[in-house]
C-alpha cells in the first residue's frame, strides 16, 4: 500500500510530499524545509513512521523547492535528482534566494539526473518521469499510472497553472506541456500540485479557466 504525506513549508507556502510503501521506504518530492523547525517536523515523521528515504526527487529547482535538500543529504546521505535542465537554476540558487528573501543554506550539485520516460522505484511504486517545460526549463512531473497519481509541480494547480513569466517560462509550452502531457491521462488521476490543494485530471480539464 502507498500512502501519500504532504507538508506545506516556507514563506511560499511550498508541498512537500512523503510517498511511502508498507515496507517503511520512502520517496521525498520537493523537500521545501526553510529552516530548522520546519525540517524537525519533517524528520520527527520520518523517525515516527520509520521510514527510510531511498529517493530525493525535485520536479524543478526553483529555490522554494530546493531549500531543504541539504537536511536529507546530511541526514541521510542521499543526493537529490532532478532534470539536467535545471543547472541554471541550480547555479543561480544563491542569487534567486537573496532576491526573493528566501534562507538557502546550502545547494549541492544533484546525485543524477533524471530525463523523460525515466522511472523512479520502490517496492510497490513506480514514478515515470514526464518532462514538463513551461513554468521552468527543467520542470518535471511525477506519475504512478497504478496508483493513479501524478506530482506536478508547478506545472498544474487547482483551478490555476504555473506562472510562466519567471526566467525560462513560456505561456505556450506551459499549455502544451499541460495539454499533451497531463490532460491525455485519465480523469481520475489525483493531482499533488506544488502549491495549493490537490484535484484531478478531470476536473482541471473541465475547468480550468487559463486552458
Amino acid at each position: 500500500m502507498i500512502t501519500v504525506k504532504a507538508f506545506v513549508f516556507n514563506d511560499f507556502q511550498t508541498n512537500t510530499y512523503v510517498v511511502s510503501n508498507s515496507q517503511q521506504q520512502c520517496v521525498i518530492i520537493d523537500c521545501a524545509c526553510q529552516n530548522v523547525k520546519e525540517w524537525q517536523q519533517l524528520k520527527d515523521w520520518l523517525n515516527k513512521n520509520l521510514l527510510k528515504p531511498v529517493h530525493v526527487l525535485l520536479t524543478h529547482c526553483h529555490v522554494d523547492h530546493v531549500l531543504g535538500c541539504h537536511y536529507l543529504l546530511n541526514e541521510y546521505g542521499i543526493g537529490y535528482k532532478t532534470h539536467p535542465a535545471s543547472k541554471l537554476f541550480i547555479d543561480l540558487a544563491s542569487e534567486f534566494s537573496s532576491v526573493l528573501k528566501l534562507p538557502l543554506e546550502k545547494i549541492f550539485p544533484p546525485e543524477a539526473y533524471i530525463n523523460e520516460g525515466d522511472s523512479i522505484q520502490i517496492p510497490g511504486l513506480m514514478l515515470k518521469v514526464i518532462y514538463t517545460p513551461g513554468h521552468a526549463d527543467g520542470s518535471v512531473c511525477f506519475y504512478s499510472e497504478h496508483e493513479g497519481i501524478i506530482f506536478s509541480g508547478d506545472v498544474l494547480f487547482k483551478d490555476s497553472i504555473g506562472r510562466s513569466d519567471l526566467p525560462t517560462g513560456n505561456f505556450e509550452k506551459l499549455k502544451t506541456s499541460i495539454l499533451e502531457k497531463l490532460f491525455v491521462l485519465p480523469d481520475d488521476t489525483v493531482v499533488y500540485p506544488g502549491h495549493g490543494p490537490t484535484t484531478t485530471i478531470g476536473y482541471e480539464r473541465r475547468n480550468n479557466p487559463f486552458i
